[in-house]
């Protein structure tokens, strides 16, 4: 691939990143199958694999951008209902309500619980089938610092799980490999039936990121 772009051209990681775009068979397929990003299949494998995803569930989708995994799940099961968040904007989905707006807010969270009517800081009256999250943090470079800001953003999703499902929900969301995966992971554990702590195959080789998906909440 040509950089024309000289200001692009000129940064080394900016013509690594181009090449390995072009050279990624699931951005390819992604552009074939009409996925607005490659992440739509790190959702589709895992759903393949543990089949938590059926027609006519309630699903949440936090860091939504740019919509893959709405896209997949709106176009796969076009009769559950979609309540999509992330701090970015994202183009219109048909069968997705979509929130733009920090998660860890006191506004956000008011937003999705008026929405999927579940009383405030109550447990075991959710409303929710699914919740999946692919949340990540503005990565520094820094791996302890990236790993802290990552656990921050997986319990606040944890949080808003124990409220949200229904006995039986599934939660699906993104983990940094590092020390303290563990303590979550184990309180995780205690609430679910079976919990996977997995790499889909569509996660890049060199990424840290795993995913846990959690099934069977005890509420």
């Amino acid at each position: 691939m040509k950089i024309t772009n000289k200001k692009i051209a000129a940064k080394k990681s900016s013509v690594a990143w181009i090449q390995r775009q072009a050279a990624d068979p699931y951005v390819a397929r992604a552009h074939r199958d009409g996925y607005r990003a490659r992440a739509a299949y790190k959702l589709i494998e895992m759903d393949e694999k543990f089949h938590f995803l059926r027609n006519g569930q309630v699903v949440v989708d936090l860091g939504a951008a740019p919509g893959s995994w709405s896209q997949y799940i709106a176009r796969t099961y076009p009769k559950s209902k979609i309540f999509a968040m992330d701090l970015l904007e994202i183009s219109p989905i048909v069968g997705v309500e979509f929130y733009q707006g920090d998660f860890t807010s006191d506004a956000a969270l008011q937003w999705l619980e008026e929405k999927l009517n579940i009383p405030h800081d109550e447990m075991g009256r959710g409303t929710v089938d699914v919740i999946v999250s692919d949340m990540a943090p503005n990565t520094v470079g820094h791996k302890k610092t990236d790993h802290i800001r990552q656990m921050v953003l997986l319990e606040y999703a944890f949080d808003f799980a124990l409220r949200a499902l229904k006995p039986g929900g599934t939660f699906v969301c993104k983990s940094f490999t590092g020390g303290t995966t563990g303590d979550l992971l184990k309180q995780i554990k205690e609430k679910f039936e079976t919990v996977h702590h997995i790499k889909p195959p569509a996660s890049r080789k060199d990424s840290v990121e795993m995913f846990i998906v959690a099934m069977g909440f005890r509420g």
